[in-house]
């Protein structure tokens, strides 16, 4: 049965001469994990049959059909057992949780008073994952032993729920805690944004804790430093993960993959693709989506290639990972004919993700009419996103009224998307409409939208370093401007002229340029160069999009100090080197 030879085992069993209740139980526990409907069909006529059963026969039956959602039958076979075990209970609960049943299971679990730590945790859980936190809290509140499960469960819930201030409270108080209970601070401080305190508790939790896990929990810490481009303290990891002896399978391969990605060494991130001892389509999609969001579009299509010489079938996730590439990359026929012939060569049907893809490609290349009439022909209405693809295209190709058009469309869908605002007004700005510009200010003051500000991130010697536009708390923000003017000097002399169009303000064109010259991008590029040894690549973070001048900056930057700057913005990744940049200015 555990081989999956279920006829064979039929057959053994029904040439035994004597049965034992534990002959029987392993026949039924069989049924139910080649868990298809016969098969537990078949459990329940066995089950009939048997003419002595044990709580053991009772309690596979509830495990086997709670576990594909057959909870009335779970019910069914608990309130047949004469004896009750802590196994019955706890399966008939679990049954419950697992399947969003939470009033029930609260009211079997108040049905009795003798529940075990396994019980406590089962419940709490199921009412932080039905967000219901206040009851999770009594819960909590009113166990006599908590166990390190008992408090990730509440730690990990307020840090989903966005509510840090909590989870930190918890997790401070926590007598014990284990890679799970640092995982879910640093995981929900990464998730709110707030990165430099998931950096901070990230870089106090104690090595045992890093290595001393299962794979499972290796994961995870990986997902945390690609969440907080912890490149350093990923790589470390994956060195502890080869020195624990852990191969590296589907699970973990994936998360070493993300992360780097995430990280911005896509070189790495290809060594450990090609040393993954299996690979599932997770780990192609995660290569293909990698390489598009970095501008490598061919390598991109070539892991695709690659990957349908494989029996792993493409999914819908592959195609839109394909057809990123190709926008990010400029490959607008091949985007196309893919986009067209992906239902027939790959049984992908077109999802608003991939009709997102093609508005965003056309867009891109400038063929503004067939991507609005791509919209209007689509089986469904077009979501904010869609708008947000048409209205980053009209900023690129300077079409105001297109622009504006998809904004208001945003405006009804998203009314407090600060993002939408702002690229409408470096619409107006850039074709100097400044009285529209002034509205959209206004326009965003009445609606109580606020623009976001901007911040770059950049690790110098496993320190985070934060610098905002015209940052002057930086301890070294005197050596940082110093640098940058002499710098500036150095750029225009090569050529570089700011551009003052994408300022929104009517101002004079020195101060454009002085507004331009410390955008937080630059701040920590500069610091970068300062601070990090020739040779070795300058990694910055910034969580808007870049601007067009400091796009155009950077890329003289990187000629004049002969360096490579990849810098990950909310879009996409962008490779600086020696003048050019990986989108190909086409972003």
């Amino acid at each position: 049965m555990r081989a999956g030879r279920v006829p064979d085992a039929e057959r053994l069993f029904a040439a035994m001469p004597r049965r034992s209740t534990s002959t029987y139980n392993a026949m039924l526990a069989g049924y139910a994990a080649n868990a298809v409907s016969s098969s537990l069909a078949d459990a329940r006529s066995l089950f009939d049959e048997m003419p002595l059963k044990d709580p053991v026969s009772y309690n596979v039956m509830i495990s086997s059909h709670a576990n594909h959602g057959l909870v009335s039958l779970a019910r069914h076979y608990f309130d047949l057992a004469p004896e009750k075990d802590a196994v019955s209970w706890n399966g008939m609960l679990a049954a419950y949780v697992r399947n969003g049943r939470i009033q029930e299971a609260r009211g079997l679990f108040d049905s009795r008073s003798e529940w075990d730590a396994i019980s406590w945790n089962a419940l709490m859980a199921g009412y932080v994952q039905s967000g219901q936190m206040a009851e999770a809290q009594e819960m909590f509140n009113r166990m006599s032993q908590r166990e390190v499960v008992s408090w990730n469960i509440m730690v990990s819930g307020y840090a989903r729920r966005g509510d840090m201030m909590e989870a930190r409270r918890l997790f401070d108080a926590a007598p014990v805690r284990d890679v799970f209970t640092w995982t879910a601070v640093v995981s929900g401080y990464a998730q709110n944004g707030m990165l430099e305190e998931a950096r901070r508790v990230f870089d106090a939790m104690p090595k045992k804790n890093a290595v001393s896990v299962n794979r499972s929990a290796f994961a995870c810490v990986l997902s945390t430093c690609a969440d907080i481009a912890a490149l350093e303290c990923g790589m470390q990891l994956h060195s502890r993960l080869i020195k624990a002896g852990y191969g590296v399978g589907c699970f973990v391969g994936n998360a070493l993959l993300a992360m780097y990605f995430k990280c911005g060494n896509v070189e790495e991130a290809h060594n450990a693709f090609e040393e993954m001892e299996e690979r599932d389509v997770v780990s192609w999609n995660t290569m293909i989506a990698g390489y598009a969001r970095h501008g490598f579009g061919k390598q991109a299509l070539e892991v695709f290639d690659t990957m349908r010489k494989t029996s792993t079938k493409p999914d819908d996730i592959t195609l839109v990972g394909v057809l990123a590439a190709c926008s990010h990359s400029g490959l607008v026929e091949k985007g196309i004919s893919y986009f067209y012939s992906m239902h027939c060569d790959f049984g992908v049907t077109a999802k608003p993700e991939h009709y997102t893809c093609m508005i965003d490609l056309l867009g891109r290349a400038g063929r503004l009419d067939e991507a609005v009439n791509l919209m209007k022909d689509m089986p469904f209405e077009p979501d904010s996103t869609m708008w947000g693809a048409l209205l980053g295209a009209s900023r690129i190709h300077r079409n105001s009224e297109l622009g504006r058009s998809a904004a208001e469309k945003i405006f009804e869908l998203e009314p407090e998307n600060a993002g939408m605002y702002v690229l409408l007004s470096n619409i107006y700005a850039s074709s100097g409409k400044w009285s529209d510009v002034d509205k959209m200010r206004v326009m965003m003051y009445e609606r109580g939208v606020k623009k976001v500000p901007g911040f770059s991130w950049i690790e110098v010697q496993n320190k985070v370093h934060t610098f905002s536009v015209g940052d002057c708390v930086h301890p070294e923000k005197e050596d940082i401007y110093a640098f940058l003017e002499d710098l500036d000097i150095r750029m225009k002399k090569a050529g570089y002229v700011s551009a003052t169009d994408m300022v929104l303000h009517d101002v004079e064109e020195e101060e454009k340029e002085h507004m331009l010259k410390y955008h937080s991008e630059k701040l920590a590029v500069a610091y970068g160069i300062l601070k990090i040894p020739t040779g070795r690549p300058i990694r910055v973070i910034k969580n808007l999009r870049v601007c067009e001048d400091c796009h155009t900056a950077l890329k003289y930057i990187s000629s004049i100090e002969g360096r490579l700057i990849i810098l990950r913005d909310s879009n996409r990744f962008h490779h600086f080197r020696d003048g050019s940049c990986s989108c190909g200015d086409y972003w």
